[in-house]
């Protein structure tokens, strides 16, 4: 049995995947409204975080942000409930010592946050950064790949966290390329739209590029990827300062990716 905690955008595309799959899956739907909702899947809806828990051979944790997963994992009876032998999967980007500091209350855990959408989930094409021992990560491959592929063992716990805050501060900077680009299209008479969509032809192309292009703007690109983007960055940075890490050039144009957030 599956438990799921958090059927939002990502995880309800997650719970089909793994019916599909032939898994019993088990979900947390905490208020009558989201239970309303998750009726419609293949998954036992049940109202109680223990409850999810019990009798589980892994618990996928998929909730927003690091906040949610130590409310989660650390301030609910989700771990007390775990079986023996269970393990503990923490889609969500976040600090590499959050789980850590789960791992620490005697639990199985690996980090896997995903790289990709929705659409991507139930095409079972994410991309998953996974962190953990060796033998649990081998224990968790086969209900990953129910939605994911590739499923990228990178390292021992919290490498997968540090791999994608990477990824993430990345892929923020080519966002903010991007507007100086635009920028630099703009001064030299060229129209932001048929530069953007002329570069996704040139050695320029990136999955950047494309977002871009499909939102219209760089701008509307960086407001729709502000949200995420930017509880990320929040992360990198600290985690930079926590270990002496230099963001080096990638710190010069992260601002311009996520409107609205001062560093």
């Amino acid at each position: 049995m599956i438990g799921v905690v958090g059927a939002g955008r990502m995880g309800r595309p997650m719970l089909r995947r793994l019916a599909e799959a032939g898994h019993d899956v088990r979900v947390l739907g905490r208020s009558t409204e989201t239970r309303r909702a998750l009726d419609r899947e293949s998954a036992r809806v049940v109202a109680d975080t223990a409850e999810v828990a019990e009798g589980a051979d892994a618990v996928l944790v998929c909730v927003y942000d690091d906040d949610q997963v130590r409310e989660v994992c650390l301030e609910s009876g989700l771990l007390d409930a775990m079986p023996a032998g269970a393990v503990l999967v923490v889609h969500t980007t976040g600090h590499p010592d959050t789980v850590e500091a789960v791992a620490a209350r005697g639990i199985d855990v690996v980090d896997a946050p995903v790289s990709g959408g929705p659409h991507d989930i139930a095409a079972g094409r994410v991309t998953l950064f996974v962190g953990g021992a060796d033998d649990t990560v081998a224990r968790v491959r086969p209900i990953l790949r129910s939605y994911a592929d590739p499923v990228l063992h990178v390292g021992p716990l919290g490498t997968g966290q540090r791999v994608k805050l990477v990824n993430n501060t990345l892929f923020a900077a080519q966002i903010g390329l991007l507007s100086h680009a635009a920028r630099l299209g703009r001064q030299l008479g060229i129209d932001e739209t048929v530069l953007l969509d002329a570069l996704t032809h040139g050695s320029a192309a990136s999955r950047a590029l494309a977002g871009v292009v499909r939102r219209g703007s760089v701008a509307e690109f960086a407001r729709s990827t502000a949200g995420f983007l930017g509880k990320d960055l929040d992360v990198v940075r600290a985690v930079a300062d926590q270990l002496g890490a230099d963001l080096g050039a990638l710190a010069a144009v992260l601002d311009a990716a996520a409107p609205g957030q001062q560093h």
